[in-house]
């Protein structure tokens, strides 16, 4: 079962994506702030995180910026799960380290596609 770490400030979404990840299998941890979320991806070392840009105390750019300078978590595959809407946004989390890119609102088989795609073949 592949573990992954939710980092969103909104509780109804982590709510729908909990219960998504968990009806397909996936072990899900669940974190409200970016650092928290940064703190939990160091301990419980997720195969893979879904991750908001826009949150307090710490945003998703800072964390993919520390998820990549860490070794700990370096490696670990993120998607980039927004409603932000800015030109050339998506290109940024890529440059960043993003693995995957989802816009909100979003169909749960985009999650899980996203999360697939993740997976060596």
């Amino acid at each position: 079962m592949a573990r992954i770490l939710v980092i969103d400030d909104e509780e109804s979404i982590l709510d729908v994506i909990r219960r998504i990840l968990e009806w397909n299998g996936y072990e899900v941890v669940a974190a409200d702030d970016g650092s928290r979320g940064f703190a939990s991806a160091q301990k419980q070392s997720p195969d893979a995180i879904i991750l908001d840009l826009m949150m307090p105390i710490m945003d998703g750019f800072q964390v993919l910026e520390a998820l990549r300078t860490h070794a700990e978590t370096a490696n670990v595959p993120v998607v980039v799960l927004t409603a932000m809407q800015a030109e050339g946004l998506e290109d940024r989390c890529h440059e960043l380290g993003a693995k995957g890119y989802i816009q909100k609102p979003f169909e749960p088989e985009q999650l899980l596609e996203a999360l697939e795609a993740l997976s060596p073949a």
